[in-house]
């Protein structure tokens, strides 16, 4: 039996134990502007990737009945998961305005959390649903960033393995 914890409850969470590590942080105005560009750039791939998945009258969670329509375009031409990028981006966000590298922890087990127990099952429905044009995409596209550490790149899923490194 697995327990399924949906990703924005994971990420309430993780900002959660964040707010609890920075209560005697302080910002300044240099980090204020650091936080903030991050800050934008996350919202930009959560919500652009959401109103492209919104134009294509298709579900954002692939898991569910009614994903008809593998969206490549938009922030999805950069990662493969824009959406959990951008939840990603803006717990990084809160930890670069309360100038805490402390507040980091919340979202490495945030990005290991996802990268482990979300993506592996969805990654397995697209291969299912969408087959050849999925592959194509993996291909081009990397699951976070051009450039992902190793272990990150990683999956449990014995399809995607191979012998050559993830993107």
């Amino acid at each position: 039996m697995s327990i399924h914890i949906p990703p924005p409850v994971l990420a309430a969470a993780a900002f959660g134990v964040q707010v609890a590590l920075t209560r005697k942080s302080t910002a300044t105005r240099g980090f204020l502007l650091g936080a903030t560009a991050v800050g934008a750039a996350s919202v930009w791939l959560g919500l652009g990737a959401l109103a492209r998945f919104i134009k294509h009258d298709t579900t954002f969670d692939p898991v569910t009945p009614g994903a008809t329509y593998l969206v490549t375009s938009g922030p999805n031409r950069l990662t493969r998961n824009p959406m959990y990028l951008g939840l990603a981006g803006m717990l990084t966000s809160f930890a670069v305005w309360r100038r805490s590298p402390r507040a980091l922890i919340p979202v490495a087990l945030f990005v290991v959390a996802i990268n482990r127990m979300q993506i592996p099952g969805e990654e397995s429905v697209l291969r299912e649903r969408f087959g050849d044009e999925y592959e194509s995409y993996v291909a081009t596209t990397p699951r976070w960033l051009w450039v992902a550490p190793a272990w990150l790149a990683r999956t449990s899923s014995p399809s995607s393995r191979s012998s050559s490194p993830q993107p």
